[in-house]
């Protein structure tokens, strides 16, 4: 439960204003939004079952060294920051390639997120938990943490008919992300227990 309620979190900060969030906005403004989440949840059940599985086959292969491991996942949990900080955009081609999509909507949308989400840092995150975490507990979080996030652009972007404040946004998660790390870092130098 614990590695479910933490990745559900994690994953949910890490997609906020993330480019899967755009797309799935642009999506929604040419097919039903069910249809949409379905693409979505398929997409990300699959993409994140592999990242745990990395994560986990890591944190076994690894494990009389969970120390530095914790310390290495913080650090990159403060990558995730940076990065979110940075900001991720929707560049005119993707949008394009979404509005023009033809086809079944829940595959073109399932097929246009699973190759979105390869290396992009929610996977990576996963993948950062899962080492920590239990893998079944994490994958569903992180799945239900991502759906939830992109579910929330397209109500958001539906209701109110504007952008979503966008750097404020990368602000907190990026703050959120910078404490996760922190924390990751104090655990695996053994200041916390």
């Amino acid at each position: 439960m614990e590695a479910f309620l933490l990745s559900t979190a994690v994953i949910f900060v890490a997609e906020l204003g993330d480019k899967s969030q755009l797309m799935a906005m642009t999506f929604a403004a040419r097919y039903r939004a069910r249809d949409v989440l379905i693409g979505i949840t398929a997409a990300t059940a699959i993409v994140h079952l592999a990242s745990v599985a990395i994560g986990y086959f890591i944190g076994s292969a690894f494990e009389s060294y969970q120390g530095v491991i914790a310390i290495v996942a913080g650090l990159a949990f403060l990558a995730f920051a940076v990065w979110t900080l940075k900001g991720d955009e929707l560049t005119d081609e993707e949008a394009e390639k979404a509005r023009r999509s033809k086809g079944a909507a829940i595959l073109a949308v399932g097929v246009a997120f699973f190759l979105a989400e390869l290396g992009d840092k929610t996977m990576l995150a996963t993948i950062t938990l899962a080492t920590q975490e239990g893998w079944f507990g994490t994958w569903v979080g992180s799945t239900v943490g991502m759906v939830a996030a992109d579910a929330l652009a397209i109500v958001v972007g539906a209701v109110l008919g504007r952008k979503l404040p966008e750097r404020a946004i990368q602000i907190g998660a990026a703050v959120l992300f910078a404490i996760f790390g922190v924390l990751l870092i104090l655990e695996g130098a053994g200041v916390l227990g």
